[in-house]
């Protein structure tokens, strides 16, 4: 039912349904990582940080996600599907990971008000470098799904998983 409706939204303004999805789901992310990981309680937690990782996902990443995996999955097709989803990864990891790992630290130095380029220059390449650790492999083994949709429907699944797991 909540994936018909949500589907529906997807196929009637596909960009603003993704990018409100994104925008959750950064926010499910910072808060997971304030209450699990950090254990700050709901007294320490940051709401401030949870509503920019909320904006960020929303207006800057959701869209240019959305609009690059579009892109992806029109003009990266080869004859094999396995070399497809290779070469779809290699240009993504080649491309968009290191402008956007550089515009998410940018992003969240303006929105605290510090200098992007000493946030740059302190953690860009410990944070591009964690993300070719973790991504690559997560998008092989996700197989690049050929529709954003069900990238969104992955992470909404996986999302919901989460939760029921915090709940008990």
């Amino acid at each position: 039912m909540v994936f018909a409706w949500y589907q529906a939204r997807l196929a009637a303004r596909p960009l603003l349904t993704q990018s409100i999805t994104t925008a959750v789901l950064f926010a499910t992310g910072d808060i997971t990582a304030q209450q699990l990981v950090e254990k700050r309680g709901l007294e320490k937690h940051d709401f401030v940080r949870t509503g920019r990782m909320f904006a960020y996902g929303g207006i800057i990443f959701g869209p240019a996600a959305t609009t690059w995996f579009g892109i992806l999955q029109r003009h990266v097709v080869l004859k094999n599907a396995n070399a497809t989803i290779l070469a779809r990864v290699a240009v993504d990891q080649g491309l968009f990971a290191p402008t956007f790992v550089g515009v998410f630290l940018s992003s969240m130095a303006i929105l605290e008000g510090s200098s992007p380029q000493e946030k740059l220059k302190s953690t860009y390449s410990t944070a591009l470098t964690s993300n070719y650790m973790l991504w690559p492999f997560v998008q092989l083994v996700n197989g690049a799904p050929n529709k954003i949709d069900e990238v969104i429907e992955e992470g909404e699944e996986k999302v919901e998983e989460l939760i029921e797991k915090v709940k008990n």
